[in-house]
């Protein structure tokens, strides 16, 4: 996971930097909106990755003296029941409401949106294996 942790960690610098530049010279508010949020979307799959790896440590595959029979077996847990999809579904109908009727339901919205969405990302990290 280190590898991918590394990769998605420079993407999400380049769209930083790319959207601190964009914004300075740029008097578009799109294009620097799109690259903060690409800033964002990059830097929480870095965040859950470098979480993952420091959890689970290295994975046979990114050794280069592993054998086959080191991968076999249960490498994760996927629990029974989860509120996460709820959550994210109300925020983003929230979300969407908000954008018409009004910034208080949009800013109630977009909080259960986003504990839905780290909530789906991080909600197997604490879990013994």
């Amino acid at each position: 996971m280190k590898a991918e942790a590394w990769l998605f960690t420079g993407t999400a610098l380049f769209f930083g930097a790319t959207a601190v530049v964009y914004r300075l010279l740029s008097a578009d508010p799109a294009g620097s909106s799109a690259l903060c949020v690409s800033f964002l979307m990059s830097a929480l799959v870095a965040a859950f990755l470098w979480r993952r790896h420091q959890r689970g440590g290295e994975r046979p595959e990114d050794r280069d003296d592993a054998e086959v029979a080191e991968a076999s077996g249960r490498r994760t847990f996927f629990p029974d029941r989860s509120y996460h999809p709820v959550l994210t579904a109300v925020g983003a109908a929230l979300t969407a409401l908000g954008v018409v009727q009004g910034l208080w339901l949009f800013l109630i919205g977009f909080g259960a949106l986003a504990s839905g969405i780290l909530g789906f990302a991080f909600q197997n990290l604490d879990h013994p294996e």
